[in-house]
């Protein structure tokens, strides 16, 4: 069973950064595919990131350039570097976690979710 908890979530003004991390319990960070998605009340859940066991990353279109996908195996933690946010980055973020043979964007490939942190963007 992999456990995993974010946080660094936070208020912030449109232009800045913030990180959020996922410390992964149960498992080595290394043995599962990683990633990052995103949800608005009201809409679905939405991908934003992911890093392979391989350290492939991939990327939704909307955060290319701005936002990093990283981890550290000593720590057994996953990162998400945000720079520049917008308003439009403004929802709820879940560290996810897939233990099967292929990776992918899609959301019912995720075993393991987070509890999720808000960030909001404000204008």
């Amino acid at each position: 069973q992999v456990q995993l908890a974010e946080s660094g979530g936070g208020l912030v003004q449109a232009g800045g950064s913030l990180r959020l991390s996922c410390a992964v319990s149960g498992r080595t960070v290394s043995s599962h595919h990683m990633g990052w998605f995103r949800q608005v009340p009201g809409k679905e859940r939405e991908f934003v990131a992911l890093i392979s066991r391989g350290g492939n990353v991939e990327y939704a279109d909307s955060v290319k350039g701005r936002f990093t996908i990283s981890r550290d195996n000593a720590k057994n933690t996953v990162y998400l570097q945000m720079i520049s946010l917008k308003p439009e980055d403004t929802a709820v973020y879940y560290c996810v976690a897939n233990r099967r043979a292929y990776y992918s964007n899609s959301v019912g490939d995720y075993d393991y979710w987070g509890q999720g942190t808000q960030v909001t963007v404000s204008s």
